[in-house]
């Protein structure tokens, strides 16, 4: 009997971390199991040992360079010093899966990072679609298009995702924390198109009544013609979005965490004229509302 390669064992270890990680966030969906199966997670991370964030201990580097180590539903450190991670595979997955990614959409991906992640999305959006990863970091930018050379349905932007313009877009994917939504997020949407949204506050878990909430949640966004359907799906911690974060936006995130019931928004509006008593959060020209 011929013995496996290192590659074909390396390929039944992607695969059942594809399946562990779907299972973890009770999801059963192929295409999102077949596209982390199949995207070498090494081949964006560079050579190992890799750091791995443990909560409570820091980052503590893998035994080896043995790729195996990278297949576990942990962050890995991108960069440690600037706390820059690869993020959490099942959330990812997760959100992934509440945006309904459709074979020959156009996706956006904010904050790229490495670009581990956008090229989950190419697999997601076939050779028919598109993917156009945006990284602020100048470094990462370059070793994501390093990374995705070989990928012909992704281009990779270095800028800042609240202001670089884009194609109009089925799904825009932000991977960080903003404290309010970008108008180009909300302009380039198509009807249809569906915003993966992270909104986080500034001080962590604790509120300054000592009572345990929050710091994010995730709230998806659908394109209605001129209106917009709002839902959360998950709470976030997520390295925060540089250029969509400003003081007062974050106080009233805050308070609105805070007061709670964000699980039952359900629309978002582009305008000032909501009352308060039909907002989660109402911000400056815009606002999460219960109706």
């Amino acid at each position: 009997m011929q013995s496996m390669t290192d590659g074909e064992k390396l390929e039944i270890v992607r695969r059942a971390f594809a399946k562990q990680i779907l299972a973890s966030v009770g999801i059963e969906d192929h295409r999102i199991e077949n596209a982390f199966a199949q995207t070498p997670r090494e081949a964006f991370l560079g050579p190992g040992p890799w750091p791995m964030r443990r909560f409570g201990v820091g980052y503590v580097d893998t035994p080896s360079a043995d790729p195996v180590y990278l297949y576990t539903d942990d962050l890995v450190g991108i960069s440690p010093e600037r706390h820059i991670n690869n993020g959490e595979p099942s959330l990812h997955a997760h959100l992934l899966w509440c945006a309904h990614p459709a074979a020959g959409e156009h996706i956006v991906h904010v904050g790229a990072g490495v670009g581990y992640y956008t090229a989950i999305m190419a697999h997601l959006a076939g050779p028919s679609g598109h993917v156009t990863g945006i990284e602020l970091e100048l470094d990462l930018a370059a070793r994501a298009k390093a990374n995705l050379a070989s990928y012909p349905n992704v281009e990779v932007i270095e800028g800042d995702g609240t202001i670089v313009p884009f194609e109009p877009a089925d799904i825009i994917y932000v991977n960080a924390g903003a404290t309010r939504p970008a108008n180009i997020w909300l302009d380039r949407l198509k009807d249809g198109g569906r915003l993966v949204l992270p909104l986080t506050t500034d001080d962590g878990y604790t509120s300054r009544s000592g009572r345990s909430r929050p710091r994010g949640a995730v709230f998806v966004i659908t394109r209605e013609g001129e209106a917009f359907a709002a839902r959360w799906v998950s709470g976030v911690a997520i390295y925060p979005c540089v250029g969509m974060r400003d003081e007062k936006s974050e106080e009233a995130l805050a308070t609105a965490f805070a007061n709670g019931g964000w699980d039952r928004v359900t629309r978002l509006y582009r305008t000032d004229d909501i009352p308060y008593d039909r907002c989660w959060l109402k911000g400056s020209g815009w606002a999460l509302a219960y109706e």
